[in-house]
């Protein structure tokens, strides 16, 4: 008796579920993050303060946050998403270093990092549609 493979459809449903609940985090957390951004919520003008950083800046990321977000859910449009996927990974990592920088508790740093995760695992789960030829 010889062992078999998972037949290539179930490991590209397997596939398509991973990336479209990474995807839908990513973009869920980029979504509420750019809102909170936007309204300028007491939390992030607190955060903004902390790290030195002016206030204006929470709303010009807010709606880069908003832009990467659509551009992930949306159909087609590789290029846009190479561009997401660029802009998140600038996003997070600055964020990371921010924290640490200023020497904030390492959840602060480890956040971003572990979202960081979570987008690269999506970038790296895309079916063959959302990626650049």
């Amino acid at each position: 008796m010889t062992a078999t493979l998972p037949s290539t459809p179930a490991l590209t449903k397997g596939r398509l579920v991973a990336y479209w609940a990474t995807t839908g985090l990513v973009a869920l957390a980029f979504v509420a993050g750019g809102v909170f951004d936007l309204m300028l919520a007491p939390e992030v003008a607190a955060g903004m303060e902390s790290l030195g950083y002016p206030l204006y800046v929470a709303s010009i990321l807010g709606v880069w946050k908003l832009l990467g977000a659509a551009a992930l859910l949306a159909p087609r449009m590789p290029l846009i998403k190479e561009w997401a996927y660029a802009g998140i990974a600038f996003d997070l990592t600055g964020a990371a270093a921010s924290h640490a920088f200023v020497g904030d508790p390492i959840a602060n740093v480890a956040t971003p990092l572990v979202l960081l995760g979570v987008a690269a695992a999506s970038y790296l789960l895309r079916p063959d549609t959302r990626r650049l030829r």
